[in-house]
């Protein structure tokens, strides 16, 4: 593989890009609006207004992103086998819209957990026939900027629909401590808009586009991968066990009295980090290599981690959560262009699926490990809040030193 060729950028209005990247970057817009609004402040409404324990609040966002990832690695060769994308798409995001309402009804953990996961079985539908739509409506060399408008219009999304829910809050219970069943209540009935917006415009504002060529069936074909890429997938498996859904995070604020306001506005200002760092960690990796940047992202999530077990008031949560921002803008791209450098050029689409197939499947085990040290299982009342963090903390240090000592035996880049 040739890594010396240098790459060169066009400078291309945004203008003019294909209708169906702008109707994909509107619908996810309009979508990230809708769910942002819901999926922060879900965490606390089972905790708070439900009085769920953190070990069944684990294990229902591990099963939600386990059923996310592993719809992903199918999708997109269904779609390919279709020879459609569009309405692949639309029904992925249609899920997700129907979905929605019913968290206005739910009295019970049980209900919350059956519309989490079909709302993440609407995200695992549609999330790789999307790309792939926008990947076939565009060329190579106006790629970039197309799925870099797509991230600035999900970046954006989010952000609003924190800054909306934020004033339902604001308004309801500026004060409180905890979030309330009524205002919980008054933010799904809000998020329902552009939930059905964002189906609208992928239905009515996009089209299909030919596809040239169809693909057989996805596998985990670890030995076709490769060494380098089996080795790097043990090592993330490692770190993801530690990297437990950040709704603990949510719930560790509100343990340390971080209010409502504050959290959303928290986990607001955590976008904004994260979204100003992906593109210079990004660029930083092509001139020192992923491996560096990744290795940095990890120690700088190992310290924030442990930061957040140590933690003894909200500030201190607070700020460590808008830092936490870094890891995510350092690490989170850094390591799907790294599979891209591992992975045979002709098994790329494999790879990338397996990677989130594993990410997925790890979901779930690390949100039951990390409810289960917080608040233990019958009888056993578990290590404390903290645990999780240290847990966290101790496995991406571990991952740290496999990634120093072990991956440059194997390793193509970096």
């Amino acid at each position: 593989m040739n890594h010396s060729a240098k790459i060169h950028t066009p400078q291309l209005s945004s203008r003019r890009l294909p209708r169906n990247v702008w109707a994909v970057s509107l619908t996810s817009f309009f979508m990230d609006i809708s769910s942002e609004m819901v999926l922060n402040i879900l965490p606390l409404f089972l905790a708070n207004v439900l009085g769920v324990k953190t070990n069944v609040i684990g294990l229902i966002e591990g099963v939600a992103e386990s059923t996310s990832s592993l719809l992903k690695l199918f999708s997109g060769w269904l779609s390919d086998r279709l020879g459609a994308r569009k309405w692949l798409a639309v029904v992925g995001y249609a899920i997700s819209a129907i979905a929605k309402p019913f968290f206005y009804f739910a009295h019970s953990w049980g209900g919350v957990a059956a519309i989490r996961w079909a709302d993440r079985v609407g995200k695992g539908i549609r999330t790789a026939p999307r790309d792939a739509l926008v990947a076939d409506s565009i060329n190579e060399q106006q790629r970039g900027l197309a799925f870099g408008l797509h991230r600035a219009a999900d970046t954006g999304g989010a952000m609003l629909g924190l800054l909306i829910a934020l004033g339902v809050v604001w308004g309801a219970q500026a004060a409180a401590v905890e979030l309330g069943e009524k205002t919980f209540r008054i933010i799904v009935l809000i998020s329902l808009i552009p939930a059905a917006l964002a189906v609208l415009t992928l239905a009515l504002g996009a089209q299909d586009t030919p596809i040239q060529a169809t693909h057989e069936r996805p596998k985990l074909a670890f030995k076709a991968l490769g060494a380098p890429f089996t080795t790097f997938m043990v090592i993330v498996g490692l770190f993801e066990l530690g990297n437990s859904s950040d709704a603990f995070l949510t719930l560790r604020a509100q343990e340390r009295g971080v209010s409502v306001i504050g959290i959303l506005a928290m986990i607001a200002c955590f976008n904004l980090v994260y979204t100003l760092v992906s593109t210079p960690a990004g660029s930083l990796s092509d001139r020192i290599g992923r491996r560096n940047v990744i290795i940095g992202g990890w120690l700088f999530y190992a310290l924030v981690y442990l930061g957040f077990g140590l933690a003894k008031t909200g500030w201190q949560v607070w700020a460590l959560y808008v830092l936490y921002g870094f890891y995510y803008g350092m690490a989170y791209g850094v390591s799907k262009a790294f599979i891209a450098d591992l992975a045979p050029e002709a098994l790329r689409g494999t790879a990338y699926g397996t990677y989130n197939a594993i990410i997925g499947i790890l979901d779930l085990p690390a949100s039951i490990i990390a409810g289960l040290l917080w608040q233990g299982l019958g009888r056993w009342s578990g290590f404390g809040p903290s645990a999780p963090f240290v847990f966290g903390s101790a496995a991406s240090l571990l991952a740290v030193l496999l990634m120093i000592f072990w991956l440059p035996k194997v390793q193509r880049q970096g």
